[in-house]
């Protein structure tokens, strides 16, 4: 009996040594598939984003430790906990003298009446015009828990989002932009926006001086290596810049699902789907990158494992690319 139990224990340990072995050998050739994919743009050619880093956050942050990240639970507050301590590492800057922002919030259910509260957790990276109106770069870091027992790890809802996020700000303090660009996660979103809702209700920085929302839900799994755009429909002027970024992208990227259903022949509106629906509410642009739903969005299986690591990272090398062209070329005035 104890001899089977070590030889067990030797299988398994060999098989997580090889494991282990395997993944550093695909991160490589994925990495290298990159290196050597033909792209002619200055922008696309040079690798910005670090592809185990992205990984590390998207596994941290739907470990079962945090017990699926809802508002106001212990998992809750240690991911904000974790999300804050990445902030102050990437070198973000409070907003306001704050990097936390608390609030409350009430909603109806079909159970009544529930109360609840949340955080969110905001720091900005500092542009070479300050006087620019801002972009604001946000993604939610609260999921469902857990549920009748079973944890939902929200690995792609939406720790991908905040792992491309923190992507794109470690980029931003090496390589500041022109604008000040601040970064918002977002608790509450699955308890219907709560966290996006109270940052409109009182934000840290003017509302007449954010240019625009960039919004990430969502972000890293696609079988058919695809990522949607929306916002260009109610915000036009947004489309050329990143008609210029889908032409030079590793991935496909699609524009829609920001029509009235009627209007786009039945296809779902994501318009209000998310975070950045209480910008659009308060008429200041946005921008959302997405993916269509999966066989694991709000399940149990909803983990880490799942994401195709190759696709991830173009995605968060096209966010960070869309970024910085509506950083150049956007002509945003701020809403009055």
């Amino acid at each position: 009996m104890k001899k089977r139990r070590v030889i067990g224990m030797s299988i398994v340990a060999t098989g997580f040594i090889w494991f282990q072995v395997a993944g550093r050998f695909e991160a490589q050739r994925i990495d290298e598939q990159r290196e050597t994919r033909a792209t002619t743009q200055t922008r696309a050619a040079k690798l910005r984003v670090d592809s185990d880093r992205l990984m590390e956050a998207v596994t941290t942050l739907s470990d079962p430790k945090f017990e699926g990240r809802a508002a106001g639970t212990p998992g809750g507050l240690a991911a904000r906990a974790w999300v804050l301590d990445r902030f102050k590492g990437i070198g973000l800057q409070p907003v306001s003298g704050s990097y936390v922002y608390p609030f409350t919030f009430t909603r109806m259910t079909m159970s009544g009446r529930v109360d609840g509260e949340g955080a969110n957790v905001v720091g900005q990276c500092l542009g070479t015009d300050t006087r620019a109106p801002v972009f604001v770069v946000s993604s939610h870091y609260d999921h469902l828990g857990v549920r009748d027992g079973k944890i939902y790890p929200g690995a792609d809802d939406d720790a991908s989002g905040v792992a491309v996020m923190l992507a794109v700000a470690e980029y931003c303090q090496k390589t500041p932009f022109r604008r000040t660009v601040v970064f918002v996660a977002f608790d509450a979103e699955e308890a219907g926006l709560q966290g996006a809702k109270a940052f409109m209700i009182a934000p840290p920085v003017p509302k007449e001086r954010i240019a625009l929302n960039v919004n990430l839900d969502m972000v890293s799994r696609n079988d058919k290596r695809e990522i949607f755009i929306a916002g260009t429909h109610p915000w036009p002027h947004l489309k050329a810049p990143l008609d210029e970024v889908a032409k030079r992208a590793p991935i496909t990227v699609l524009f829609g699902h920001d029509k009235p259903v009627a209007a786009a022949g039945g296809v779902d509106d994501w318009t209000n789907q998310s975070d950045h629906g209480p910008f659009n509410a308060a008429k200041i642009p946005f921008v959302y990158f997405g993916v269509e739903d999966h066989a694991d969005y709000h399940k149990p299986t909803d983990t880490a494992d799942k994401i195709n690591r190759g696709f991830f990272v173009d995605v968060a090398e096209t966010v960070l690319d869309a970024v910085l062209q509506l950083d150049l070329a956007t002509a945003v005035a701020p809403p009055k």
